[in-house]
């Protein structure tokens, strides 16, 4: 039989494909851990591991195999079906079923559940809500137990929900989750085991599942050891992709299908843990060699195909100084003379001029937009690099968010500022009105209908009766539209009293208000570079995309286009050009992220990932002083930043240091944007085709 198939690969990884499968009469190898370094080539080797195990005899119907997404799963059965065919021939038909056992956890753990419903006191015919029926059904629980009218605000049901989840998922104590993740709902521990208490029973009397019980029910049979052997005994192997992203109740799954770890293999990085938001635990990895007697044995892919060897030279000094991981250099034979830039600029405007500038100056020397990305720590970083993308005409998409002038708050504030500026924009009206509670269409209407037959709305506004329903919003609404259209107050000032009179009805309607603050107060910052509100609005004016929660902004008429994206989304993609946005203190680390010493180091993860995407080129940009957000006792205010701590004086050798902008002795540079220049030749071109 033809061994093809190894051949391409390099020594580690032929390790690891080759690990346990030839010990004779059959015998299954022990536990393996594959410490996969980013661009290593992980993906390729899981999958020969598989379609080894299938060559060797395994048979395919006896493999498990997680991933973290059907589309991983899927794609990951083609390429060992490949493999297969190509190295059986003939005998290639053992495949024809594929592998029966592949897919997420919770979709596999969905399978179990149905086939042992019985064994485990469900009706067979359970249904599984998604997070919006769940969140649902805690809020009506919430209301049962009159919780939703206590003096003081009881926590929403999307945030209920949240540390449902993070309890069950991180097999924590309530008190534990609270304290540490939580913080200000701690009050309400009582009543949240009481709502917690009457979710569970409204889902069992429904006979409906949440997401979590998925994994939670599993958990619970495999508690039960006639179970447990029975269920881990239909698969002689066991294979789990990325599994520094587990969480302590998948891993608890996992040690409980395969007892003493013969046919287990799991592959990930420490390096690249940064979900402890989804409760999932870098200890999981960390901890995993010792789970088991003798250990696991180590594989450690460390040849990186992806970046230039300057690149990972820099990544490597950043992750170096992690108090406590798996020792791995990642080298590469891409030598390049180009070392990784730190680029100091003024201020978060100078940012994104100078990243503007370097996307057209990549994109005239024949890099296509597409293959240069922003990456940044949190959403709202990007909204001033939004704002100049917009301006300079440079097609965008974004991951991990809406785009910023397209979220709902930001819209909100931008309604009031265009009803003030234009009183019979109906659109602008109808929206701002409605944020009142018991304000609805009808009512929004008739106000409306009024202005426009009127000379003086403002007038015409202010001896309107309110609303039945509306008594006591009604006044601060029609104070505000007086305030805005007298305009005593001046440019910026304006929108400070807009945002002033929102954040009560942001908090009343969004669960994640705290985050969506910051981008007001982003957008706010925005302003100030404008010399009045109508250029302000009139700059900012743009035809709103589709968009979902995963991409936002993607050109209808672009086939190019530059991609932002949030570093967590930005995990397993790469790009020939990298920028990482706000390299400094109180953003990477985030100021909310420094609370203990594992968040500092999850911290330190999230920008060696951001880094070790890039494939050519890496610019980490800091600017001298940025808008902060509440996060001392003076408020909000610019402050003077410091370049991040994860690139202390002893790793500066890595980097070329360089300010922007660059002025010539005696020069000014006077330049203004470049423009995306029209390609004419390409025009005329197909004038002709």
């Amino acid at each position: 039989m033809s061994a093809a198939h190894l051949e391409k690969l390099n020594d580690n990884q032929r390790a690891a494909v080759l690990h346990g499968t030839d010990l004779p009469d059959g015998a299954i190898g022990g536990p393996l851990l594959i410490i996969a370094g980013a661009g290593s080539g992980k993906t390729n080797t899981l999958a020969h591991r598989v379609a080894q195990l299938v060559i060797s005899g395994a048979d395919p119907r006896r493999i498990l195999l997680m991933t973290f997404s059907r589309r991983a799963a899927a794609e990951m059965g083609k390429r060992v079906e490949r493999i297969c065919a190509k190295t059986l021939g003939d005998k290639a038909g053992i495949m024809a079923d594929g592998l029966a056992w592949s897919g997420t956890f919770h979709g596999i753990g969905a399978r179990l559940l149905r086939e042992y419903a019985i064994e485990l006191g469900l009706d067979p015919q359970f249904t599984i809500h998604d997070r919006e029926d769940s969140a649902d059904l805690m809020n009506l629980a919430r209301h049962e137990l009159g919780f939703s009218k206590t003096e003081s605000r009881f926590p929403a049901k999307g945030t209920c929900l949240s540390i449902y989840s993070r309890t069950v998922n991180a097999e924590a104590p309530l008190s534990e989750i609270l304290r540490a993740n939580f913080p200000w709902c701690a009050a309400w521990e009582q009543e949240l085991r009481e709502l917690f208490a009457a979710y569970v029973e409204a889902k069992q009397v429904q006979n409906v599942l949440d997401y979590d019980d998925l994994l939670l029910y599993w958990a619970q049979t495999m508690g039960d050891p006639a179970l447990a052997t029975e269920i881990g005994g239909r698969w002689d192997h066991v294979l789990v992709d990325e599994y520094q992203d587990t969480n302590r109740l998948q891993s608890s799954i996992l040690m409980a299908l395969k007892l003493g770890g013969r046919g287990l293999t799991v592959v990930g990085d420490d390096a690249q843990s940064i979900y402890s938001f989804r409760a999932a635990t870098v200890r999981n990895i960390l901890d995993f060699p010792n789970g088991f007697s003798p250990k696991a044995d180590v594989i450690t892919l460390d040849r990186n195909y992806r970046s230039t060897q300057p690149i990972l030279a820099a990544a490597n000094g950043v992750i170096g100084l992690a108090q406590e991981r798996y020792t791995k250099d990642l080298w590469t034979d891409r030598v390049s003379t180009e070392k990784p830039r730190l680029v100091t600029v003024r201020d978060e405007g100078d940012q994104a001029r100078f990243i503007a500038d370097e996307v057209l100056d990549n994109r005239e020397g024949g890099m296509r937009l597409k293959d240069q990305a922003v990456l940044f720590r949190a959403s709202h970083h990007s909204g001033p690099l939004e704002v100049e993308l917009t301006r300079r005409n440079i097609p965008f998409v974004k991951f991990g968010g809406l785009k910023f002038l397209d979220s709902a708050h930001v819209k909100d504030m931008l309604a009031a500022l265009r009803f003030a500026q234009n009183m019979r924009d109906r659109v602008a009206g109808f929206r701002l009105m409605q944020l009142l509670p018991g304000v609805g269409p009808a009512s929004a209407q008739n106000a409306l209908d009024a202005i426009a037959e009127t000379t003086d709305p403002v007038e015409t506004l202010a001896a309107l009766p309110a609303p039945a329903r509306a008594v006591a919003d009604w006044p601060g609404l029609v104070s505000l539209v007086t305030d805005l259209r007298q305009s005593n107050m001046g440019w910026p000032a304006e929108i400070g009293r807009v945002r002033a009179w929102y954040e009560p009805y942001l908090e009343r309607i969004h669960e994640d208000f705290e985050m969506r603050r910051a981008d007001l107060l982003q957008l706010e910052d925005i302003a100030a570079g404008y010399p009045s509100r109508e250029r302000f609005l009139t700059e900012l004016t743009l035809d709103p995309p589709d968009a979902t929660s995963g991409q936002a902004g993607v050109p209808l008429l672009d086939e190019d286009y530059l991609i932002l994206s949030t570093i967590h989304s930005a995990k397993g993609q790469e790009w020939r050009s990298v920028f990482v946005l706000n390299a400094v203190d109180g953003c990477i680390p985030s100021d909310l992220g420094v609370g203990t010493t594992d968040d500092i180091e999850e911290e330190r993860r999230l920008l060696y990932v951001a880094m070790t995407r890039a494939r050519d080129s890496l610019n980490l940009v800091v600017p001298q002083r940025f808008f902060t957000h509440g996060q001392s006792s003076t408020g909000d205010r610019h402050v003077y930043a410091s370049r991040t701590r994860f690139i202390p004086a002893m790793l500066l050798q890595h980097f070329e240091n360089r300010t922007w902008p660059v002025v010539k002795p005696g020069q000014q540079n006077n330049a203004g944007p470049r423009q995306v220049r029209l390609d004419v030749g390409a025009r005329m071109r197909g004038m002709w085709r």
